[in-house]
């Protein structure tokens, strides 16, 4: 069985949660409470291209706004 996250002919999704952490999900699986889609169906590769073009600081966004308020002060 190939791993459904390696499947280069299979449609993908874009998700991404409240902290605005993205993954990369088979578009034949469910899609995880906490989740929403942010692209998709698509190529793996337009959804990895997706991610890497949206997501550019890897912090919880929680956490980045702890930070970031914290360096304000």
């Amino acid at each position: 069985m190939t791993n459904p996250f390696e499947d280069e002919t299979a449609q993908y999704l874009a998700l991404v949660n409240d902290e605005g952490q993205h993954s990369l999900w088979p578009a034949t699986i469910p899609v995880p409470p906490g989740w929403r889609t942010a692209l998709g169906p698509a190529t793996r590769q337009e959804c990895l291209d997706h991610i890497a073009e949206v997501w550019t600081d890897m912090r919880p966004a929680s956490l980045a706004m702890q930070m970031d308020g914290a360096a304000g002060r």
